[in-house]
């Protein structure tokens, strides 16, 4: 475990991409929730599975990627 990137919960998660503009998506019978941001030229979907939270490094690492944004931005949203 890293001080500079600690363990999120799913909490963090959702307040960190409610921050980068992203909205979640109805969901349809399953654990996964989908968040979405949509801009001119891209859509950026984020697949959040909160049973898993804690979230491993790798996983906050390829939900960073699905939002378009490095890790380091990722952690940033948490304190906006």
């Amino acid at each position: 475990m890293s001080a500079k990137y600690p363990p999120l919960t799913c909490k963090d998660v959702k307040r960190i991409l409610k921050a980068l503009g992203f909205e979640p998506r109805q969901r349809k019978g399953t654990s996964h929730e989908q968040w979405v941001r949509k801009d001119p030229e891209n859509i950026y979907k984020v697949t959040v599975d909160c049973p898993k939270a804690p979230f491993s490094q790798d996983l906050i690492s390829s939900m960073a990627t699905q939002a378009g944004v490095s890790k380091k931005e990722f952690y940033a949203a948490l304190n906006k």
